[in-house]
């Protein structure tokens, strides 16, 4: 008996904790890489979308054919979880299927596939 009031416990207490940050966190704001790239994160489309402009690019990336998109949306998403979002992350003709995840309040993960079987993992700090 005593388990299973611990077990109670423990279940109210992540119940109330989860939907704190589901009903907190946003994902609008800038969000910086390891490397100094970063995104402009907003909701649009119906509020539920979540869509990316890429605000500044470094390291091998940052040719003078990709420096051409900073400063454009470079991704629309549309909400599949909560925290989550899955869309298309598109610059100079490439593209990529792309999963955004709200990992915490100050913390993106993207993930980019291109043809389904490249992917990278890339995590992004509030700024």
């Amino acid at each position: 008996m005593r388990i299973q009031k611990i077990l109670a416990i423990g279940a109210l207490c992540a119940a109330t904790i989860i939907p704190a940050f589901a009903a907190t966190a946003t994902p609008s704001g800038t969000f910086v890489d390891s490397w100094g790239t970063s995104f402009k994160f907003s909701l649009c489309g119906d509020g539920t979308d979540l869509c990316g402009v890429l605000t500044n690019l470094e390291g091998k990336s940052a040719t003078e054919e990709n420096l051409a998109f900073v400063g454009k949306q470079v991704m629309q998403a549309e909400q599949v979880a909560p925290n989550q979002w899955k869309g298309e992350l598109s610059a100079g003709g490439i593209s990529a299927q792309a999963t955004v995840t709200m990992t915490s309040p100050d913390t993106i993960d993207i993930q980019g596939c291109r043809g389904g079987i490249f992917c990278q993992t890339l995590t992004y700090t509030r700024a």
